[in-house]
């Protein structure tokens, strides 16, 4: 099977919203009025992103997901996406249900596949998102202020657990073991509650390398600093319901775990009731961990008011 077979008979479909979609040298789309187009990439390689012992259909899920939680993080509509894929072959298998798990999430938030590349090589899948915000609604990492609570949605450290238990380094009952698989391998990008925060959040992001890590974009840019509460940290994890995870665990999961695709934001305390009906109406739920205070850096403070200080940091790709 050829290059262009292959794109014919997985990934190539009628144009829908774009003027011109896949089969011309560039796609074209044309952006509603009194819209801006958002835009994000991220790359998945194998080994590093994700493992070999991932199904297809799971894979092809999270590879557009991590993207549409950038999205999400703006508050952004998606609305199309581009694929560049690196196979070793063309296993038709593999691609059969490749496609499945990455084309149902697609028509799940009605993002269409518009364009891309595919090559021989090492197995690479590199996505760009784009999406749409009305004009001056995006909501940006640099924009908290003083005094915003801090909210976290859904549930942290379930994707690290998973990811300790593949590398050997922990042994959970096996009921534990396949929840914290599927937070891994199929992550849930939040678009519904993006969407609903947009002005009401003053700042957002989404956790892609852990909370302590990307907390700190958006205090960085916002010049300000956070006083985080280890009782509300400790309600985070999913599987610590099922599993008497030890403190250092499930401290270390929740902040520096990654692979969560939730949303970290800020909003004032005002708003909160605003905050709890426009996520209630997403249907995510969401926790208030902390505040945004006036001093650069970030604290853990524990139950009785003493300062946490965990030996460690959130996950960089060079560091």
């Amino acid at each position: 099977m050829g290059e262009f077979e292959l794109i014919e008979r997985y990934f190539k479909r009628p144009a829908r919203q774009a003027a011109v979609g896949i089969g011309d040298d560039c796609a074209v789309w044309t952006p509603r009025p009194g819209h801006q187009l958002a835009f994000s990439a991220d790359m998945l390689v194998e080994g590093r992103h994700f493992l070999s012992t991932v199904s297809p259909r799971s894979l092809g899920h999270k590879a557009l997901a991590v993207n549409l939680s950038d999205l999400a993080a703006s508050g952004a509509t998606p609305r199309a996406f581009l694929l560049s894929l690196s196979l070793p072959r063309a296993d038709e298998d593999w691609l059969s249900d490749f496609s499945q798990g990455l084309l149902a999430l697609a028509d799940a938030h009605c993002c269409e596949l518009i364009g891309g590349d595919t090559t021989r090589g090492p197995l690479n899948i590199a996505i760009t998102v784009m999406g749409e915000i009305p004009h001056g609604q995006a909501i940006l990492r640099s924009t908290a202020q003083t005094g915003d609570d801090i909210y976290v949605s859904g549930h942290l450290g379930d994707a690290r657990l998973a990811l300790e238990v593949f590398r050997g380094h922990l042994s959970v009952p096996q009921a534990v073991f396949d929840l914290a698989r599927a937070r891994l391998e199929t992550p849930i990008p939040r678009m519904s509650l993006g969407t609903s925060l947009r002005g009401l959040a003053t700042a957002m992001a989404d956790v892609s390398d852990g909370l302590l890590g990307d907390l700190g974009h958006i205090l960085k840019a916002s010049g300000v600093g956070a006083q985080l509460n280890l009782p509300a940290l400790s309600q985070l994890m999913l599987t610590r319901q099922a599993w008497d995870c030890p403190r250092e665990c499930w401290l270390r999961c929740v902040l520096t775990g990654g692979d969560d695709y939730e949303l970290v934001f800020t909003a004032p305390p005002a708003l909160q009731h605003a905050v709890e009906a426009a996520t209630l109406g997403s249907g995510t739920p969401i926790t208030r961990i902390g505040r945004i205070t006036s001093d650069s850096g970030l604290i853990l403070m524990d139950d009785n008011g003493n300062v946490v200080r965990p030996a460690f940091s959130s996950f960089d790709h060079f560091a």
